[in-house]
């Protein structure tokens, strides 16, 4: 007798294998399912292990000791805190320090980024030089010792408050930092504050409207005067109904030391402006990157249309250059913001320095302390990353891709 040919297994069945272990089949799979086993053991070991070490140590494990009090200052706080608050309040004093000077030196390092970026591709030959050369000597340098450098040489190298440097007797700078004067709110802040917020999303409406009609019908609707009544008059009207929403508390100095006013202490300063250069150094080779990786045709093409270098690359060349620019940018955002947790090397209190420095060093806590501020930075790139492909997403939708 002759033997029936074996069926084939069902489709699903085979469906089921492919995605399961791939091309390899079962065999693919049996290696996934002893990987997978793998990664489970070693996590469990490095569970136990620690359960025994701080069992070991008689360390109470768990995040009872966010309520206890912290007992230490902060030298600079954007909210109010004393020695008294708990560890949940340094927590918070630390991340809104970091986040502080984080977009700081976002926004300082983009601008730098750009214009550096912009002169090193300048026909004129000192100031491509000048651009190339401060690219190549701050981008080679540590960041810690530029950090050092702006504490110590420069900033520590200022006089003291008695000989401040002082800006129109209204901004004195020392060796203590920078004071200025304090902003102190009245009843008609928040009138004021929603007026301003009414005001700039009228003119983005307004510059919708004028691109729109520009696009689609060739019609060149002016809007720039309406765009200045709002920004004008609907504050100025805010402030003639409700009052003088902020007044300045000016510093004085008495004795040795300044009174009235805030300051903006040296840390901060060193920090930020050294993150900001030393990003702004990456953040202009990707930005001239970009410009170039857009056809030479395209600056042509705007020179004969009768436009200025600078604007043809405002209005052609930058705005396609910016889907090659975006995704390295996101990346010289997330390094700088990670960076940020340098301050300890100069005492500015960030979050890893109040809270996985002083913090873990009191209470022990260790696995529980480096799990949150590892957390805290994985949350903080995320939303980043996420901000910046929606901005992504925009500037392809509008470019047609």
């Amino acid at each position: 007798m002759v033997a029936e040919p074996r069926k084939p297994p069902p489709r699903i069945f085979l469906k089921l294998r492919r995605a399961l272990g791939g091309k390899a089949g079962w065999g693919g799979l049996a290696l996934q399912v002893l990987f997978v086993a793998v990664l489970v053991w070693i996590g469990y070991e490095i569970i136990d292990n620690a359960r025994g070490n701080l069992a070991a140590q008689h360390v109470a494990s768990g995040f009872g000791f966010m309520s206890q009090t912290a007992g230490f200052g902060v030298s600079q706080t954007l909210i109010p805190y004393s020695e008294t608050d708990s560890y949940t309040r340094v927590f918070l004093v630390g991340l809104l320090n970091t986040l502080l000077v984080s977009v700081v030196g976002i926004v300082f390092a983009t601008i730098i980024g750009f214009v550096v970026a912009l002169g090193r591709l300048s026909p004129n030959w000192l100031i491509s030089r000048i651009s190339g050369g401060y690219v190549e000597l701050v981008r080679n340098l540590p960041l810690l010792f530029q950090i050092l450098f702006w504490y110590l040489a420069v900033l520590g190298a200022l006089p003291g408050p008695r000989e401040s440097i002082s800006i129109f007797d209204a901004f004195f700078l020392n060796n203590r930092g920078l004071v200025i004067p304090k902003p102190i709110g009245h009843e008609g802040l928040v009138a004021f504050t929603i007026s301003i917020a009414a005001a700039v999303i009228g003119c983005l409406l307004l510059r919708s409207y004028s691109r729109r009609a520009l696009f689609q019908s060739g019609r060149v609707v002016v809007v720039w005067p309406y765009v200045l009544a709002l920004l004008i008059g609907v504050p100025l009207a805010t402030i003639l109904v409700f009052g003088i929403p902020v007044t300045f508390e000016m510093p004085a100095l008495k004795g040795f030391n300044f009174s009235g006013g805030t300051r903006v202490t040296p840390e901060f300063v060193a920090l930020a402006v050294a993150l900001s250069t030393y990003t702004a150094a990456f953040i202009a080779e990707v930005v001239r990157a970009g410009i170039l990786s857009v056809h030479k045709g395209q600056m042509e093409a705007g020179a004969s249309l009768g436009l200025s270098r600078g604007s043809t690359l405002r209005l052609i060349v930058v705005p396609q250059a910016m889907r090659v620019i975006l995704p390295p940018l996101t990346n010289q955002y997330l390094n700088l913001t990670k960076n940020s947790s340098l301050a300890v090397g100069i005492g500015y209190p960030d979050l890893f320095s109040v809270f996985a420095g002083t913090t873990l060093s009191q209470t022990g806590q260790a696995i529980e302390i480096i799990a949150i501020t590892m957390g805290v930075y994985l949350l903080i790139s995320l939303v980043t990353s996420a901000i910046m492909s929606f901005y992504g997403w925009r500037v392809t939708r509008s470019m047609g891709g």
